[in-house]
């Protein structure tokens, strides 16, 4: 059974820093394209930056400069490490493995960002 849990989430103020993290199960991150996404409120949800199995990395425009996407295979953990952060990143953060079609998602963790 695959499964994907963030954790580090939390209320920060602006321009501070958080580290999320996604531990998977059942799969190996080295073998899947790694994502982080968000969802604020009332918004749909939007890819924040990917990790893929090539090993080649993006980010979105909104959070280039800031955010850094990393993987250790050996511990089969992703992270999302977000610096300056502002209040319009306040948003449930969900991590998702994909590979030939098929993805798994964990179930977020929340980040606010009071200003």
């Amino acid at each position: 059974q695959v499964q994907l849990v963030e954790s580090g989430g939390g209320l920060v103020q602006a321009g501070g820093s958080l580290r999320l993290s996604c531990v998977a199960s059942g799969i190996s991150t080295s073998d899947y394209t790694m994502s982080w996404y968000r969802q604020a409120p009332g918004k749909q949800r939007e890819l924040v930056s990917t990790f893929t199995r090539g090993g080649s990395t993006d980010l979105a425009d909104s959070v280039k400069g800031r955010f850094t996407i990393s993987r250790d295979n050996a511990t089969n953990t992703l992270y999302l490490q977000m610096n300056s952060l502002k209040p319009e990143d306040t948003a449930n953060y969900y991590c998702k493995a994909s590979r030939y079609g098929v993805s798994y998602w964990g179930k977020g963790t929340l980040v606010t960002v009071s200003s």
